[in-house]
């Protein structure tokens, strides 16, 4: 843990005395996370996959897929897949698309989950939990038993946390701005 949030203050991290980064959601804040030069990382992967993986043993969940909404949650979810490969306890990995793809079998959700399997939901940083969100009801209408979400980040701004508890999901965070903001 402690090694992984060194990783992320020292590499994607950024603050600023007056709001000045711009969000999603229009606002912006004196504090900013580019949590892709982490989770494309090799050693952020082998990190996260590793906290990510501890927390699902930690909380006794058992799905059988971990993914959320590609591309946040791409990386943490193969990064757990493979984690779990290694310690005998195999955890697949799926990706949501925002709009399902216009040719082949036009897939929204790519990997080897079906309707009624059950799922953890990732993501890298949580502002509002728009993306979150988006993630957990496209999995539900497909018919995924959505067990919690896992954030990486939650950036405690605009009520993140609080709106996607509100869809009846349970939230986890590994950090959260206060980790951060006060060193």
């Amino acid at each position: 843990m402690d090694e992984l949030k060194n990783l992320i203050k020292t590499i994607a991290f950024q603050k600023t005395d007056t709001p000045s980064f711009p969000l999603s959601s229009g606002q912006k804040s004196c504090f900013y996370f580019n949590m892709k030069k982490i989770t494309y990382l090799p050693k952020g992967q082998v990190l996260i996959g590793k906290v990510i993986y501890d927390k699902i043993q930690e909380l006794n969940l058992k799905p059988k897929a971990i993914g959320g909404l590609t591309m946040g949650a791409d990386p943490i979810s193969v990064a757990t897949a493979f984690t779990s490969f290694l310690k005998d306890n195999p955890i697949e990995a799926f990706a949501i698309r925002k709009e399902p793809k216009e040719h082949g079998m036009r897939l929204q959700i790519e990997g080897n989950v079906d309707a009624g399997d059950s799922v953890i939901i990732v993501d890298d940083v949580v502002t509002t939990g728009k993306s979150t969100i988006q993630a957990i009801d496209i999995a539900r209408k497909h018919g995924l038993n959505v067990l919690c979400a896992i954030i990486l980040v939650d950036r405690c701004e605009e009520n993140g946390h609080q709106n996607i508890e509100s869809k009846g999901i349970k939230v986890y965070s590994i950090f959260t701005i206060h980790d951060f903001k006060s060193e």
